[in-house]
């Protein structure tokens, strides 16, 4: 399965569950998935095996010129996005100029839209670098990815294209004291022969224990939306995700439940 790629470097703006009308910037190779991860549940297939070692990210002036572009077009519409959002074709802060392309980004926002919200969807796995987690401190919505309590089941998910310490990683969304929302994918399925479910009782109770420290503005739990590569994935019930997230509530938290 190629999984479903965008083959632009502005798109949308689109109706998101969880943001509302999102304008998208792609900072990723068209036409290709680059990424740190290999999610088993990603819309945009897997991780290639082999990824390029010199890949063609458009460069922060074409960012730019693109996002002012429809920025404008939208502005003269008068349909401005609620949210301007790194997403796209695999994880966004793997590009070398992430931290520039954020100021640009917050500065074309104030001039032409000033409600949207900028917002990154990542995978948390470069949070390490300082210019990283600077960039991502500077965002309305920083939202990062933790869909698993115990380092087993996130290997088994999130299925890390380089060796990943998920204890660091929880160190460092510590570091961004609270101002950070999490989100989180349930599902239940197989994987390399095993049994994947970050549903169960004791993986809930392990990623909520994770969260109090973490002190997240907000933690999104949503379910399987969109094809997957691996394709004996569950989509869990609402009725049970509702579940999940009173637990969250529990622990002192805001929580928001998808479906």
């Amino acid at each position: 399965m190629s999984g479903f790629l965008f083959n632009d470097v502005i798109f949308g703006p689109v109706r998101s569950r969880r943001l509302g009308l999102s304008l998208g910037i792609n900072l990723l190779p068209l036409h290709a998935k680059y990424c740190s991860f290999n999610c088993i549940y990603c819309e945009c297939g897997w991780t290639p095996p082999n990824q390029a070692i010199h890949p063609d990210f458009p460069s922060r002036g074409e960012v730019s010129m693109y996002l002012e572009k429809r920025l404008k077009e939208l502005h003269a519409d008068h349909y401005l996005p609620d949210a301007v959002t790194y997403a796209g074709n695999g994880e966004p802060t793997l590009h070398p100029e992430f931290a520039g392309i954020v100021d640009d980004t917050l500065g074309l926002r104030d001039q032409y839209a000033p409600d949207a919200k900028v917002t990154v969807l990542s995978n948390a796995s470069r949070i390490h670098v300082p210019g990283i987690f600077t960039a991502l401190q500077k965002l309305d919505n920083n939202i990062l990815k933790l869909d698993a309590g115990s380092d087993h089941l996130f290997s088994l998910i999130n299925n890390p294209v380089e060796p990943v310490n998920f204890a660091g990683l929880i160190e460092n969304l510590k570091k961004f004291q609270g101002n950070l929302i999490i989100q989180s994918m349930f599902l239940r399925g197989n994987f390399k022969g095993q049994v994947v479910d970050n549903t169960t009782d004791e993986e809930v109770e392990a990623w909520v224990k994770l969260l109090p420290a973490i002190n997240p503005k907000l933690v999104m739990i949503y379910p399987i939306a969109r094809a997957t590569p691996l394709h004996n994935l569950e989509k869990i019930a609402l009725t049970e995700l509702e579940g999940i997230g009173e637990k969250v509530r529990q622990a002192g938290l805001k929580v928001q439940v998808y479906q």
